[in-house]
């Protein structure tokens, strides 16, 4: 069984975003397709049609979450280390073939965040730097091509 490591707070966002969806969403929506079967004829009823529609999508979410969160193990943060890179380090690379540094913090796939520069730990670049040690060369195979990068920097 493949477990959906993640942070307490990412667990307790999940949480929320659940608990959001059953009690504010899926009402809404309920009342939607009531307002809608009071209009008559559903057979050519398109608020109607709208509206299940958008019932089913939000009920396969609560789903998708639902898994996600069974499978869940929160991680132990207090027994992270910066030794070698592990998931939740932020993790600063050079790339050797241009010199730019960019800092990535390994996440889970349901935390990770580009525009936070979170990346999940099952990208070709977290799956070639997790283990490594600061100085250590890594060649990661990505959809663009073989990349050559140099871990600088191992953090929280």
């Amino acid at each position: 069984m493949a477990y959906n490591y993640m942070t307490q707070a990412g667990y307790d966002k999940l949480v929320a975003e659940i608990n959001e969806l059953e009690a504010v969403q899926r009402p809404e929506i309920s009342r939607q397709i009531a307002e809608a079967r009071d209009k008559g004829d559903l057979s050519e009823n398109a608020e109607y049609d709208a509206a299940k529609e958008a019932q089913g999508l939000l009920e396969g979410k609560i789903s998708q979450l639902k898994a996600i969160l069974s499978n869940a193990r929160i991680i132990d943060e207090s027994r992270l280390s910066t030794d070698t890179v592990q998931i939740l380090n932020k993790v600063t690379i050079k790339n050797l073939k241009n010199g730019a540094q960019v800092a990535y913090t390994l996440v889970s796939d349901s935390e990770a965040d580009l525009k936070q520069n979170k990346i999940s730990v099952n990208t070709p670049i977290a799956k070639g730097l997790i283990g490594k040690k600061v100085g250590e060369q890594v060649e990661v195979q990505t959809p663009g091509g073989i990349m050559h990068f140099e871990v600088v920097e191992i953090g929280f």
